[in-house]
């Protein structure tokens, strides 16, 4: 084997596997979602055009007739599903726009969010990851309307995901917005990559959790599952 295809083989390794094998094992190669530099070049409505003719090959070389009445408009409705529905957390103009306000309550005792349901989709195979997030923080003076958490964990949920990250993208997104390291996530998931394809494991479910700032404590932790759990 010569240098140059040791260096092509090598390159195409992670940690000193290929992708074949790697196989159907789950990466986090990092915090941020993988985006092309030029990832908005190209207009929504562009986007949804260009995705229209791709997912008609992908029908026609799968053998399907478009021209049958059900069909005809599949591609157009697949189209429309990821820029505007499924994967509208990769635009950041869909990011919600969040306000605080004083806590004139003066709670200050760890605020829960739990059971929040979210539809997700695995970067590895773009089938489903199905849900529920449970937020908690301890304010810093200020406060944010609940119905914000639950934005941001749809916001951060809508696009190609691996728990993991989902789990960090949305503790580091609530400390920034609250000013404060006092924040808790935890996400409990089921991956239909592992229920309905692969291993077909349809009982598993997957839990992430972020502990930081007064929450990383036993003690914390061992409070906020009584509150989740009950």
């Amino acid at each position: 084997m010569n240098t140059e295809t040791i260096s092509k083989t090598n390159s195409n390794k992670l940690n000193g596997f290929t992708t074949d094998d790697i196989g159907n094992d789950h990466l986090f190669t990092g915090l941020e979602t993988p985006m092309r530099a030029n990832a908005f070049a190209m207009s929504n409505k562009e986007k949804k055009e260009r995705i229209s003719i791709l997912f008609s090959e992908i029908m026609d070389v799968m053998g399907l007739d478009l021209t049958d009445d059900s069909l005809k408009g599949t591609p157009d409705r697949v189209a429309k599903m990821y820029i505007e529905e499924i994967f509208s957390g990769l635009d950041p103009e869909n990011k919600p726009k969040i306000a605080l306000f004083d806590n004139k309550y003066q709670y200050n005792q760890m605020l829960v969010e739990k059971n929040i349901t979210f539809y997700s989709n695995c970067e590895h195979h773009f089938v489903p990851i199905i849900g529920k997030a449970h937020i908690a923080y301890k304010s810093s003076g200020k406060v944010i309307g609940l119905s914000k958490l639950n934005r941001i964990v749809q916001y951060y949920a809508k696009r190609p995901q691996v728990q993991e990250r989902l789990t960090n993208q949305i503790a580091q997104e609530l400390k920034t917005v609250l000013e404060t390291e006092d924040v808790a996530v935890i996400i409990d998931a089921k991956h239909l990559c592992v229920s309905s394809r692969g291993v077909k494991d349809d009982t598993s479910a997957t839990v992430t959790t972020y502990y930081g700032g007064e929450f990383n404590t036993t003690a914390k932790i061992s409070e906020l599952q009584n509150y989740i759990n009950h």
